[in-house]
């Protein structure tokens, strides 16, 4: 039976300047960083300090997870921005929003309100972009017209 989410993969393009992203900006921790045999794969793993269970490998595309045709779309795609790397959580939307801000991480929205809390968007160095959200207490607010 599945128990849950141990890894989920971030597909950047340089591992060496996502790692300093991930820590130096984000604040997340190295959990592994090795290279599996000689001229193999490199293993990155962060993760945030506060959920020690959960980690995020950051994967540059290629083998042998992909062939070399599909790295190279997946490697435009990040560049352009099109992948959706997924939703980071906060307890301090609008303190964590400025500190980010101010160690140089591109917000593409400022926090607003959704129904599921307040919700910042932001992209890593590669691209990827990724929901940085404080999550409303309770139940979805379902009263609101919520357009976009």
């Amino acid at each position: 039976m599945i128990k849950g989410l141990r890894i989920s993969t971030v597909w950047v393009l340089d591992q060496d300047r996502a790692k300093e992203f991930y820590t130096e900006k984000l604040g997340l921790e190295v959990r592994t960083d090795m290279s599996m045999g000689e001229g193999g794969m490199r293993w990155l793993t962060v993760g945030s300090p506060d959920q020690p269970d959960v980690e995020l490998t950051l994967m540059v595309p290629g083998p042998p997870a992909m062939d070399p045709e599909s790295a190279e779309m997946v490697k435009k795609l990040v560049a352009k921005g099109a992948l959706g790397a997924g939703v980071l959580t906060t307890d301090d939307i609008h303190g964590d929003y400025k500190r980010l801000k101010d160690r140089g991480v591109e917000f593409l929205q400022e926090p607003q309100e959704r129904p599921y809390g307040t919700e910042a968007l932001f992209r890593d160095d590669s691209g990827n972009w990724f929901s940085f959200t404080q999550p409303r207490e309770g139940d979805l607010d379902l009263d609101k017209d919520w357009a976009c």
